[in-house]
């Protein structure tokens, strides 16, 4: 079952890929229809599940899927954990803070880097390893981040819901331990998997103008074109609550700077480098 998204696009009759393009940006291209694209631009994080099952063999396709996406080099260093086993599930939900949302989700992934296969070929051939740097652990983390990102594009265009659950980081060695990984492979990202109640929300997004360069990188008018930003989210998506009010107080306009800036004034995952050494990289 596809499910369209409508929220933020009225005309239900006009080219969809453009809707979407136009409720997320301000300076969205114009562009003729493409159904291909379409889920791909509407696609937003789902946090509201179904109580029905994602059949097994659906998730190892979409896994397969997820794993033709590009990898560096052809080195192919990520790996895919779904948590078949409720126990295996209530135990990821309780280390990434106990969210419903994480704990209700019919099916929990977890995307890992890993190095590890790499470093075995040097070993049974004898020959050494010679990049044993920090660009090991940063090689297998974007190849995770890939075929996340395919995982979740092949969900949507069957009108699955995925959310990702970045928080796996805040406890790395215990949900590595959850999950028996070995050295030289880590945890990147969780992800909730399920058939939505709603469809998803498009998510405004910066403008183009911020974000896309040209031949080099510009901040010309950045500070505006972010300003503008606030002030369309603070007035269409507001968001619902505001972080460290202890701290900050409430504000009168909350807007996605503010949120951002009150999100990094926090330590967060301060020993994941140490966590990443204790596996055996270097970080240098």
């Amino acid at each position: 079952m596809r499910i369209i998204v409508t929220d933020n696009v009225s005309d239900t009759n006009k080219n969809r890929l453009q809707a979407a393009l136009d409720a997320r940006f301000e300076d969205a291209p114009q562009t003729p229809p493409n159904p291909a694209l379409e889920s791909m631009a509407q696609r937003g994080s789902c946090r509201d599940f179904t109580s029905a099952s994602v059949d097994p063999a659906l998730l190892r396709t979409l896994c397969a899927v997820a794993l033709a996406a590009p990898t560096k080099s052809d080195l192919q260093q990520r790996d895919i954990i779904l948590l078949e086993d409720p126990k295996q599930r209530a135990s990821l939900a309780a280390l990434v803070g106990g969210q419903d949302w994480v704990a209700n989700a019919p099916m929990l992934a977890v995307f890992c880097g890993n190095n590890r296969r790499q470093r075995m070929l040097h070993d049974q051939a004898d020959i050494p390893f010679a990049n044993d740097h920090f660009d090991a652990v940063f090689n297998a983390a974007c190849d995770a981040a890939i075929s996340l990102g395919a995982f979740t594009a092949a969900a949507d265009a069957i009108g699955l819901g995925t959310c990702p659950i970045s928080a796996v980081r805040n406890e790395a060695r215990a949900v590595a331990d959850l999950l028996d990984l070995p050295d030289h492979v880590f945890p990147f990202a969780g992800l909730a998997i399920g058939w939505p109640t709603t469809a998803p929300r498009i998510a405004k997004r910066l403008p183009l103008s911020v974000t896309v360069h040209t031949d080099r990188y510009s901040e010309t008018a950045l500070s505006d074109a972010i300003a503008r930003y606030d002030a369309d989210r603070a007035l269409t998506q507001p968001y619902q609550t505001q972080r460290c009010v202890e701290t900050f107080g409430t504000a009168d306009l909350y807007t996605w700077s503010e949120d951002k800036m009150r999100q990094y004034s926090q330590p967060e995952r301060a020993d994941f480098g140490t966590y990443i050494r204790s596996i055996g990289f270097k970080l240098d």
